[in-house]
């Protein structure tokens, strides 16, 4: 998906303004240095590191330097939703034609989802980070927001996501969307701040499950009373090409280019990680993790296609 929009559905774009401080180039930990693995060279405009477990940082560059995010955005809304108290991931959300026109309108991308039908918040967890349904996300946002309207409702979700935002120390963050389309162009965030809340989003086991999932069928209730069963697609093509994978989010923008918050996990090591605006998103974060994780020597990693008919972001 995307600001813009994604897999060659593209809207008018609005460029940011960044306002960081731009690092000469790569920085690394002690630790890190000390691998056996010489820093990786990627062509991320912005890219940050960091060991899961401890929070410290194993790799950086520009990493305070304010970019669009496109539907990495999305983990940000499901991280609001799973933090919710006394959250019922089993509840019955119904889809609204408002949902379908949305996405229609932006030429967003979808999970597809009929008017009418009956998904669980679970189901449309899936339907928001497999996909990168902004049918999915919007569905989520006003379920999840307070007010007697659509509109307030999904305007008080954004609110939700910049405070947590804000209590997750993201302090070069803003949300002004639920799902990363922005028509003042007033949302964006840090390859940190992402990693940030990529860390704090892997601690929650529905999350983490969710977002390893290539693929998955759901079963929702059709408006007619009978069932209908969607097939979703993970657009994160690092699952299955790089091996201890396990998430998270990609996103795709005329303006931040394409995007991705990724994890992994090796020999007990954990490790997050973000790129923004780097046309060779997956073979840079295979370096990056490789250079985490101490290999020797970098194998180029080999991309496996998504299936024919899957939503690209």
């Amino acid at each position: 998906m995307t600001f813009g929009i994604s897999g060659g559905r593209r809207a008018a774009a609005v460029l940011l303004t960044t306002g960081a401080v731009l690092v000469a180039g790569p920085l690394v930990s002690p630790a890190a240095a000390a691998s056996a693995t010489a820093a990786p060279k990627v062509s991320a405009k912005g890219a940050f590191l960091m060991d899961a477990t401890s929070g410290k940082t194993v790799f950086s560059k520009s990493a305070d330097t304010k970019r669009q995010m496109a539907s990495t955005t999305k983990t940000m809304a499901v991280a609001v939703v799973l933090d919710t108290k006394g959250v019922n991931l089993d509840k019955k959300v119904t889809v609204k034609q408002t949902y379908r026109d949305y996405v229609a309108k932006n030429g967003a991308s979808t999970a597809d989802l009929r008017t009418g039908d009956k998904l669980t918040v679970r189901q449309l967890l899936y339907g928001t980070m497999l996909p990168s349904g902004c049918d999915a996300a919007y569905a989520l946002a006003d379920t999840f927001g307070t007010g007697s309207t659509v509109s307030a409702r999904t305007k008080s979700f954004i609110s939700k996501m910049n405070a947590k935002a804000k209590s997750l120390g993201m302090t070069n963050t803003k949300f002004d969307s639920f799902d990363g389309i922005s028509k003042a162009g007033n949302n964006y965030s840090t390859p940190r701040d992402l990693a940030k809340l990529a860390r704090h989003a892997m601690k929650n086991s529905t999350f983490k499950t969710v977002v390893k999932a290539t693929s998955t069928k759901q079963k929702a209730t059709a408006k007619s009373g009978g069932t209908r069963t969607y097939t979703w697609y993970n657009t994160n093509k690092l699952l299955g090409s790089y091996k201890g994978a396990t998430g998270a989010k990609t996103g795709t923008g005329t303006a931040a280019g394409p995007c991705l918050i990724f994890s992994a996990t090796k020999n007990g090591k954990s490790l997050v990680g973000v790129i923004l605006n780097d046309s060779n998103r997956y073979a840079d974060a295979g370096k990056m993790l490789d250079y985490g994780f101490g290999k020797k020597t970098t194998s180029t990693l080999k991309v496996k296609p998504l299936p024919q008919g899957a939503q690209q972001d």
